[in-house]
């Protein structure tokens, strides 16, 4: 596979893995050894990136990343992420970036990922309650320590960006963004674009939506994250949304491909330094996603579909009321 520069000398596979399905949001979760089989082939078949994090277990995900990839570390990149607060069964109770708190996550990252240094560590979402000036400090000096190689935020406004980035240079913005969700266009690709930050795309496939799988109807399974987001629990909003799958199949069969490629391949086509991370337990669908580096698109068909995109309206938020509320927008 293909490599892509993420800020000035990161380096990854152009398209990377996000394993937090293999424990977390949606069920069914494949036994530890099943997992740990999976990762080994997904870096068989060329994928040099993962993305993990302490929550999604919490903690059994980077045990499982740490245990499939202990023997390629020096080749891969792996990706973990901090800032939830956890109480004493290790249920998630809120947000911490607090210095005392990201100390303590790392050190528990570095034992489960069984390493002593993390490739890519990002705070996984904004502590209002904590300076992000505050959280740059110690970014740095984790970075001088020989403890982290590179360091992002998730899901962080423009505004919190700069204010990261003129204390500890930020390498990569972890956010979503695809065909179904485009607000990064409007203020976050300029601001990374001007800094030289890399943005590594998650739900690139609109958690599933974008490949067809998810039609007006569908069921999601008891314990799936996505039965809590309007666009998905709302039927109207679902029949609505539809009409951009189908305008993604008709993409698909001109080129001769799947919906899931076209997406993966048309966010590749936006800009050199993006990476998105699709997420997938099943070996034939990891290939799929990556099929989507061989999909190209002249100027005129990239002008077209962002005409034809624009005028898709989109129905529903992407996240229920409570998360929505925390989403980091100043």
């Amino acid at each position: 596979m293909n490599t892509r520069k993420l800020g000035k000398t990161l380096e990854v596979s152009e398209i990377g893995l996000g394993c937090m399905g293999l424990s977390f949001s949606q069920p069914p979760f494949p036994p530890k050894e099943e997992a740990i089989k999976f990762l080994k082939e997904a870096y068989n078949q060329g994928v040099r990136f993962f993305d993990t994090a302490e929550i999604y277990g919490p903690d059994t995900n980077e045990e499982i990343v740490g245990e499939a990839l202990k023997d390629v570390k020096d080749k891969v990149i792996i990706a973990t992420k901090f800032g939830f607060k956890f109480d004493e069964s290790r249920r998630q109770i809120g947000l911490d970036s607090s210095r005392e708190a990201i100390l303590k996550a790392l050190e528990g990252s570095l034992k489960r990922l069984q390493t002593d240094c993390i490739d890519l560590y990002y705070q996984h979402r904004v502590d209002p309650n904590v300076p992000i000036e505050e959280v740059a400090e110690v970014m740095k000096e984790l970075i001088e320590q020989g403890k982290i190689k590179y360091w992002g935020l998730s899901e962080a406004s423009a505004n919190t960006i700069r204010r990261a980035h003129a204390v500890c240079p930020v390498t990569v913005l972890q956010s979503e963004y695809s065909m179904f969700w485009r607000e990064a266009e409007e203020k976050i690709i300029p601001t990374l674009e001007e800094l030289g930050i890399g943005f590594v795309t998650f739900s690139p496939l609109g958690r599933g939506f974008l490949t067809g799988s998810i039609k007006p109807g569908h069921v999601f399974p008891e314990g799936d994250f996505r039965n809590s987001i309007p666009r998905f629990n709302t039927p109207e909003y679902v029949q609505k949304n539809y009409e951009l799958v189908e305008y993604i199949e008709a993409l698909a069969a001109k080129k001769q491909t799947t919906p899931a490629a076209i997406a993966i391949g048309w966010l590749l086509a936006q800009k050199p330094w993006i990476v998105p991370i699709p997420g997938t337990k099943n070996l034939e669908r990891l290939k799929e996603n990556m099929s989507g580096a061989k999909v190209f698109f002249t100027k005129e068909e990239l002008a077209e579909i962002k005409q034809r995109l624009d005028n898709i309206e989109i129905l529903g938020h992407r996240y229920g009321e409570q998360t929505e509320k925390a989403v980091d927008k100043s």
